[in-house]
């Protein structure tokens, strides 16, 4: 327990006189630089944490969490109405994929074209944006939908014609000839990230098994589950469901860039924590200086009956009120930034005329910010864990000086 004189004390030395001059600035540089630390690391775990879920939104809008592909049997949606499918997933859709070059004009352009059915077509995610322009429930025959970037590259426009070359070919009396086919473009779709949009394009799903020679046990199953943040645990399901497939989920074929923006995150983490480190450093600075200034005040209170533990209480508490107190500022600074990242972005970019965020980079028109209660948790606590480490080797110093060789000298 404190007691109510290690209090008095205790604020009276973190009172500011003229004298102490040099320490005063001493504990402003600890305060201002543990603030900004702390600030600097939540503002860049909050930017770095929306970046990560709007990536994830976005793959995830396009993608199937969890797609299944057959290796023999042919999988019928049907006959998998008993099974656990039901409890996870909002839908169940049959498709296929397979590798074209689309030819327009002088450009020549390699593409993936995934089938759908008609209906199914509809249910996409992608389908239902805002952002979707064009017919949303005519997918059939010799109709295609792309994406607004393949769309600016290769100049079209809904209703022009397209000519695709398939990878498959067809046997003639003079060899195997690929096969061509003429479609027609009937809406654009965007997902916001151009690899997709420039890469992809939406045909009927038995236009595409006729296209490219495929058969229905070709058939992928993807499954869009009703949460699919946790997809570990449901992939796992969904591989008992179909021990003799091959399963795989959004995060697998997405694992290398998610791993990179993991590893990014801890590095910057534990950089950034530098800059706490170091300012914690200054509060060692302040406080030895502080025991160097109060010699004569801590003789006075030996001399009086204090006791050494009370002494190591005084200064160990200064260093962790200005540590504390420095963490909590950061923490509020830190936040209200993040949740108006994107306005400073805004006011920086028109005040200095630069791009800070260009979105041809990051895919993204506005700055992410996502605020993790847990981050910050963590952030205060290594903050504050650093500020009393510093702590107590001054407050040890200060309680072994010798209250009569102090005295002597005065």
């Amino acid at each position: 327990m404190i007691s109510t004189l290690e209090k008095e004390i205790t604020f009276r030395f973190l009172k500011a006189r003229k004298k102490d001059g040099f320490l005063n600035i001493i504990s402003i540089f600890s305060f201002i630089g543990i603030s900004l630390g702390v600030a600097v690391l939540i503002i860049v775990m909050s930017v770095m944490n929306g970046f990560r879920s709007e990536l994830i939104n976005k793959i995830v809008g396009f993608n199937a969490h969890i797609t299944v592909k057959p290796y023999e049997k042919e999988i019928v949606i049907d006959d998998l109405s008993k099974t656990n499918l039901n409890f996870i997933s909002n839908d169940l859709i049959l498709s296929n994929s397979g590798e074209a070059v689309i030819i327009q004009k002088n450009i020549s352009k390699g593409i993936v074209l995934r089938g759908y059915s008609k209906n199914d077509f509809s249910k996409l995610k992608i389908i239902k944006d805002k952002t979707f322009i064009g017919n949303r429930n005519n997918l059939t025959k010799n109709f295609i939908s792309i994406g607004k970037e393949l769309s600016f590259t290769l100049g079209l426009k809904i209703g022009d014609n397209i000519t695709i070359m398939s990878s498959s070919g067809v046997e003639t009396i003079i060899g195997n000839l690929p096969k061509k086919k003429t479609f027609t473009v009937i809406s654009f779709f965007e997902s916001g990230l151009a690899d997709f949009d420039n890469n992809i394009a939406f045909i009927n799903l038995e236009t595409l098994d006729e296209f490219f020679n495929l058969d229905k046990k070709d058939r992928n199953l993807e499954i869009y589950l009703k949460n699919p943040q946790n997809i570990e645990n449901q992939k796992f399901i969904v591989q008992q469901i179909f021990p003799n497939e091959f399963v795989y989920s959004w995060a697998d074929t997405n694992s290398s860039l998610f791993s990179a923006l993991k590893v990014e995150r801890n590095v910057m983490f534990i950089i950034l924590s530098l800059i706490i480190i170091v300012a914690a450093f200054n509060i060692i600075s302040g406080l030895t200086i502080l025991v160097k200034n109060k010699t004569r005040d801590i003789a006075i209170l030996k001399s009086i009956g204090v006791l050494n533990k009370s002494i190591i209480k005084i200064f160990f508490l200064v260093g962790v009120i200005i540590g504390t107190s420095a963490t909590i500022f950061g923490i509020l600074l830190g936040v209200v930034f993040s949740m108006y990242v994107e306005n400073f972005r805004q006011f920086l970019s028109n005040v200095f005329d630069i791009s800070l965020f260009p979105e041809e980079i990051y895919f993204l028109s506005t700055m992410p910010s996502e605020i993790n209660i847990s981050s910050i948790f963590i952030i205060s606590l290594c903050s504050i864990l650093i500020t009393i480490i510093v702590s107590i080797f001054p407050a040890l110093k200060a309680a072994k000086l010798d209250p009569v060789k102090l005295l002597k000298y005065e």
